[in-house]
């Protein structure tokens, strides 16, 4: 359109990779407009308070930080503090259950005998974490780097046992193979599954992919906590934009895209259009119909996220293990192997699970920042739930009941393996209302524009190529148009390396 302002890079969507990629680029000296459908930027990597009159800052969708790498943070956010999680996980087992002690390996041993009875399952979880951490290493290097092909990628992990377990074998087989009892089973396939309806078992090696992202963790495979939560790692990454010059426009929704590089968008003054050099779409590619080829044709996420504020932790079971140390980690709640399986199955038939596998932890154990003095002092807590096999058809047809059978039946999932309903710990608002929320993959396609309520936007890939093409992952069939979201190759998860891929592509042209 002739007249329309030009730029040097639009971009559409100001989520984290969108404002990673705007740092870089405007650092260079590009000309960059970023536009955001909210009125914030951020996307879903925000930090809000959910509930009136509760003081408390929720990391309300996405929650904890891996695969960002340290790299990014050196370059534009310095001041952002990320912290270690000492306990790993706590899965409840009867009145016992299994404590993954960082910096404790003789507990750990001795949680693993007294669950498994015996020392088989600790032996082999040191060495299959082991290789992950080794496949890991290797991996984490690549990710901000030209993007390999498959031969390139198995020379640098140079491990013919560890490629084999990872990349060509269903991970579910493989970890049946190394480890005997059942919780154990289905504590390293939960991260086979987060955001995916996934069969571990299945020739597709879908699971192995989403176990891969959630293993290399920036080489470390560590999952850590943002001070701050999670709005403070976008609020950091925002600064760096702004500071470099990019623009920053918010409540304007992206309507179209076209190959030429014009962008048209609407806000409160109407409609209106923009020219880019090039365009990097921070958007799910669904959202775009008729831009790319290659998109899915409907995206299912598959999760159930559950926020909540605690008057006090829970009561365990188990008296061994304290409610601080158990929810400060992840904690396993019915995720067995076999617990996993029929949970799969019965969603699969369109049922809400009759026992839901899911997760939980409390942010404010490790960062007490996001809590008002008043909480802190009263011992109130921040709990992150993330339920897993809750695809989206689950929801369609009823979203406000099967929301409300979904939380019914996930509470009782969590009173299974605690000493007391987790109800009777929560937090009630000042007009009396319990601090709870519910968002489900339909929520998130209402709300904040995922086709399916797809958290990855579509089906992870590898973080190689495979198609011969090369290239940073995040090329379209239009040579002015690049994805910078999840949806890149290498995409997925609050790790900023689609945002800085697609600025690189850019750079180095």
């Amino acid at each position: 359109m002739a007249g329309t302002a030009r730029y040097d890079v639009v971009i559409a969507g100001g989520g984290h990779n969108g404002l990673v990629a705007a740092a870089y680029l405007a650092r260079a000296g590009r000309r960059v407009l970023v536009l955001e459908r909210l009125g914030h930027v951020g996307g879903l990597a925000i930090s809000e308070r959910a509930f009136p009159g509760v003081d408390a800052r929720l990391s309300r969708y996405s929650y904890l930080v891996s695969l960002l790498p340290r790299q990014i943070l050196r370059d534009l956010t310095p001041e952002l503090e990320l912290r270690r999680r000492r306990f790993a996980s706590y899965t409840p087992l009867g009145d016992t259950g299994l404590l993954v002690d960082n910096e404790d390996e003789a507990r750990t041993a001795a949680s693993f005998a007294s669950v498994t009875g015996g020392d088989a399952d600790h032996r082999a979880w040191k060495r299959f974490y082991a290789l992950t951490a080794h496949v890991a290493r290797a991996v984490a290097p690549t990710l901000l780097e030209p993007l390999p092909d498959r031969r390139e990628m198995r020379a640098a992990i140079g491990d013919d046992e560890a490629w084999q377990a990872l990349f060509e074998r269903p991970v579910g087989e493989v970890v049946n193979e190394r480890f005997t009892h059942d919780a154990v089973r289905g504590v390293v396939l939960t991260d086979a599954l987060i955001g995916t309806f996934a069969d571990p078992d299945a020739p597709d090696l879908l699971a192995n992919r989403c176990f891969l992202y959630h293993v290399i963790g920036d080489g470390r495979g560590e999952w850590n906590v943002p001070v701050g939560g999670m709005g403070a790692v976008t609020g950091a990454l925002a600064a760096a934009a702004r500071a470099a010059g990019a623009e920053i426009r918010t409540n304007t929704e992206v309507l179209a895209v076209d190959p030429s590089g014009e962008v048209t968008f609407a806000d409160a003054a109407g409609e209106h259009a923009v020219t880019g050099g090039y365009v990097l779409v921070n958007m799910p590619p669904a959202a775009l119909p008729g831009l790319f080829r290659t998109v899915e044709p409907r995206p299912e996420g598959s999760q159930l996220k559950i926020n909540m504020v605690l008057s006090r932790l829970p009561r365990l079971k188990d008296p061994a293990v304290s409610p601080a140390e158990a929810f400060s980690g992840t904690f396993h709640i019915n995720e067995g192997r076999d617990q996993l399986a029929a949970a799969r199955e019965q969603a699969a038939r369109g049922r809400i699970p009759d026992l839901p596998p899911a997760e939980v932890y409390c942010h404010s154990l490790t960062d007490p920042s996001i809590l008002g003095p008043k909480l802190r002092a009263a011992g109130a807590h921040t709990m992150t739930l993330f339920g897993l096999h809750m695809p989206a058809r689950l929801f369609r047809q009823d979203p406000e009941g099967a929301r409300e059978a979904a939380l019914r039946a996930t509470f009782a999932s969590i009173d299974s393996v605690l000493a007391e309903p987790i109800e009777d710990c929560l937090l009630r608002t000042p007009d009396g209302r319990p601090c709870v929320e519910v968002k489900t993959p339909v929520d998130l396609e209402t709300e904040a524009g995922l086709p399916g309520g797809h958290i990855f936007h579509q089906d992870l890939s590898w973080p190689f190529a495979e198609d011969g093409r090369g290239g940073w992952g995040v090329e379209t069939e239009h040579e002015r148009i690049l994805l910078c979201g999840a949806a890149a190759r290498r995409g997925g998860g609050v790790s900023g390396i689609a945002g800085h891929n697609a600025a690189m592509a850019i750079l180095r042209r």
